[in-house]
Protein backbone atom coordinates (compact mmCIF):
# COMPACT_ATOMS: atom_id res chain seq x y z
CA UNK A 1 0.00 0.00 0.00
CA UNK A 2 2.98 2.45 0.60
CA UNK A 3 4.35 1.57 -2.42
CA UNK A 4 1.22 2.34 -4.76
CA UNK A 5 0.93 5.42 -2.74
CA UNK A 6 3.74 6.93 -4.18
CA UNK A 7 2.34 7.15 -7.44
CA UNK A 8 -0.40 8.93 -6.24
CA UNK A 9 1.77 11.39 -4.62
CA UNK A 10 3.99 12.14 -7.26
CA UNK A 11 3.03 15.87 -7.52
CA UNK A 12 4.04 16.17 -4.46
CA UNK A 13 6.94 14.46 -4.91
CA UNK A 14 7.91 17.05 -7.46
CA UNK A 15 7.51 19.73 -5.32
CA UNK A 16 9.59 18.61 -2.25
CA UNK A 17 12.51 17.90 -5.06
CA UNK A 18 12.27 21.15 -6.65
CA UNK A 19 12.32 22.69 -3.26
CA UNK A 20 15.51 21.03 -2.69
CA UNK A 21 16.64 21.30 -6.25
CA UNK A 22 16.40 25.39 -5.63
CA UNK A 23 17.85 25.15 -2.42
CA UNK A 24 20.75 23.70 -3.65
CA UNK A 25 21.00 25.39 -6.96
CA UNK A 26 21.18 28.78 -4.43
CA UNK A 27 23.77 27.79 -2.28
CA UNK A 28 22.07 26.41 0.17
CA UNK A 29 22.28 23.62 2.38
CA UNK A 30 19.65 20.53 2.46
CA UNK A 31 19.40 19.49 6.51
CA UNK A 32 18.01 15.76 6.95
CA UNK A 33 16.96 14.01 10.15
CA UNK A 34 14.49 11.30 11.26
CA UNK A 35 14.44 9.23 14.18
CA UNK A 36 15.21 5.24 13.85
CA UNK A 37 15.25 4.06 10.68
CA UNK A 38 13.85 7.30 9.29
CA UNK A 39 17.34 8.42 10.78
CA UNK A 40 18.65 6.15 8.61
CA UNK A 41 17.08 6.96 5.69
CA UNK A 42 18.27 10.86 6.56
CA UNK A 43 21.48 9.73 6.59
CA UNK A 44 21.47 8.23 3.69
CA UNK A 45 19.96 10.83 1.59
CA UNK A 46 23.06 13.03 3.04
CA UNK A 47 25.45 11.00 2.16
CA UNK A 48 24.34 10.30 -1.60
CA UNK A 49 24.50 13.78 -2.12
CA UNK A 50 27.82 14.30 -0.30
CA UNK A 51 29.47 11.42 -2.02
CA UNK A 52 27.28 10.26 -5.19
CA UNK A 53 24.48 8.31 -5.97
CA UNK A 54 25.23 6.99 -9.69
CA UNK A 55 27.36 8.39 -11.22
CA UNK A 56 30.26 11.19 -10.57
CA UNK A 57 29.56 14.99 -9.87
CA UNK A 58 29.97 17.43 -7.67
CA UNK A 59 29.42 16.92 -4.24
CA UNK A 60 26.12 18.41 -2.89
CA UNK A 61 25.82 20.57 0.24
CA UNK A 62 23.75 18.54 2.61
CA UNK A 63 23.82 17.75 6.58
CA UNK A 64 22.19 14.62 8.49
CA UNK A 65 21.13 16.39 11.61
CA UNK A 66 20.75 13.03 13.23
CA UNK A 67 24.38 11.57 12.22
CA UNK A 68 26.57 13.24 15.21
CA UNK A 69 25.96 11.29 18.30
CA UNK A 70 28.15 13.56 20.30
CA UNK A 71 26.30 16.68 19.31
CA UNK A 72 23.14 14.36 19.92
CA UNK A 73 23.94 13.23 23.35
CA UNK A 74 24.93 16.63 24.49
CA UNK A 75 22.35 18.10 23.23
CA UNK A 76 20.00 15.66 25.05
CA UNK A 77 21.67 15.92 28.19
CA UNK A 78 21.87 19.48 28.39
CA UNK A 79 18.32 20.44 26.96
CA UNK A 80 16.00 17.62 26.12
CA UNK A 81 15.76 15.23 23.46
CA UNK A 82 12.77 17.29 22.08
CA UNK A 83 15.83 19.66 21.03
CA UNK A 84 18.57 17.58 19.34
CA UNK A 85 17.34 18.92 16.03
CA UNK A 86 16.56 22.55 16.42
CA UNK A 87 19.39 23.21 18.28
CA UNK A 88 21.51 21.82 15.68
CA UNK A 89 19.56 24.13 12.96
CA UNK A 90 19.61 27.57 15.12
CA UNK A 91 23.72 27.21 14.97
CA UNK A 92 24.30 25.54 11.40
CA UNK A 93 21.08 26.92 9.38
CA UNK A 94 20.36 30.07 7.37
CA UNK A 95 17.41 31.44 5.34
CA UNK A 96 17.63 29.63 2.19
CA UNK A 97 18.42 26.08 2.83
CA UNK A 98 15.76 23.13 3.21
CA UNK A 99 15.45 21.32 6.23
CA UNK A 100 13.34 17.72 5.36
CA UNK A 101 12.20 15.55 8.04
CA UNK A 102 11.36 11.60 7.69
CA UNK A 103 9.05 10.22 10.15
CA UNK A 104 6.00 7.60 9.76
CA UNK A 105 3.67 9.03 11.77
CA UNK A 106 4.62 13.00 11.78
CA UNK A 107 3.96 13.15 15.46
CA UNK A 108 7.66 13.31 17.00
CA UNK A 109 8.50 16.15 19.34
CA UNK A 110 12.02 16.57 18.34
CA UNK A 111 11.18 16.79 14.29
CA UNK A 112 8.20 19.21 15.02
CA UNK A 113 10.54 21.75 17.10
CA UNK A 114 13.01 21.03 14.36
CA UNK A 115 10.42 22.34 11.70
CA UNK A 116 9.36 25.28 14.27
CA UNK A 117 12.82 26.25 14.72
CA UNK A 118 13.56 25.98 11.00
CA UNK A 119 10.82 28.18 9.78
CA UNK A 120 11.55 30.98 12.29
CA UNK A 121 15.06 30.90 10.78
CA UNK A 122 13.84 31.22 7.10
CA UNK A 123 14.07 27.40 6.21
CA UNK A 124 11.91 25.91 3.37
CA UNK A 125 10.54 22.47 5.41
CA UNK A 126 10.01 19.53 2.86
CA UNK A 127 8.73 16.42 4.64
CA UNK A 128 8.63 12.83 3.99
CA UNK A 129 6.00 11.62 5.87
CA UNK A 130 3.23 8.72 6.53
CA UNK A 131 -0.34 8.63 6.96
CA UNK A 132 -2.09 11.41 7.60
CA UNK A 133 1.17 13.64 7.77
CA UNK A 134 0.19 14.11 11.85
CA UNK A 135 1.17 17.69 13.21
CA UNK A 136 4.34 17.87 11.11
CA UNK A 137 2.33 18.02 7.99
CA UNK A 138 1.19 21.40 8.55
CA UNK A 139 4.73 23.08 9.97
CA UNK A 140 5.89 21.70 6.27
CA UNK A 141 6.06 23.99 2.83
CA UNK A 142 5.64 20.74 0.90
CA UNK A 143 5.94 17.42 1.84
CA UNK A 144 4.89 13.74 0.68
CA UNK A 145 2.55 11.81 2.65
CA UNK A 146 2.29 7.72 2.03
CA UNK A 147 -0.20 5.56 3.49
CA UNK A 148 1.28 2.06 4.84
CA UNK A 149 -0.01 -0.79 6.80
CA UNK A 150 2.84 -0.28 9.24
CA UNK A 151 6.43 1.67 9.78
CA UNK A 152 8.38 -0.33 7.76
CA UNK A 153 6.56 0.14 4.80
CA UNK A 154 6.28 3.47 4.97
CA UNK A 155 10.31 3.47 5.50
CA UNK A 156 10.65 1.41 2.30
CA UNK A 157 8.03 3.74 0.59
CA UNK A 158 10.30 7.17 1.80
CA UNK A 159 13.40 5.16 0.45
CA UNK A 160 12.31 4.55 -2.84
CA UNK A 161 10.98 8.56 -2.48
CA UNK A 162 15.09 9.11 -1.66
CA UNK A 163 16.33 7.56 -4.64
CA UNK A 164 13.74 8.98 -6.91
CA UNK A 165 15.24 12.76 -5.35
CA UNK A 166 18.85 11.46 -5.92
CA UNK A 167 17.81 10.77 -9.78
CA UNK A 168 16.69 14.13 -9.82
CA UNK A 169 20.24 15.39 -8.72
CA UNK A 170 22.42 13.53 -11.25
CA UNK A 171 24.30 15.18 -13.84
CA UNK A 172 21.61 14.92 -16.63
CA UNK A 173 19.38 16.20 -14.14
CA UNK A 174 21.21 19.41 -11.99
CA UNK A 175 24.65 19.02 -12.19
CA UNK A 176 25.78 22.23 -11.61
CA UNK A 177 23.70 22.92 -8.49
CA UNK A 178 26.92 22.57 -5.73
CA UNK A 179 28.42 25.62 -7.09
CA UNK A 180 25.14 28.43 -7.01
CA UNK A 181 24.34 27.82 -10.67
CA UNK A 182 20.84 27.79 -11.87
CA UNK A 183 18.87 24.29 -12.56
Amino acid sequence: MAIESLEAAQDALIEVTNAIISCLASGGTLFTCGNGGSAAEALHLAEELVGRYRSDRDPLRAICLSADPTALTCIANDFGYDEVFARQLRGLARGGDCLMVLSTSGRSPNLLRALETARELGVHCVGLLGGEGGPALPLCHNAVTLHGCDSAAVQEAHLMAIHIICESLEPAGVATVSHGASA
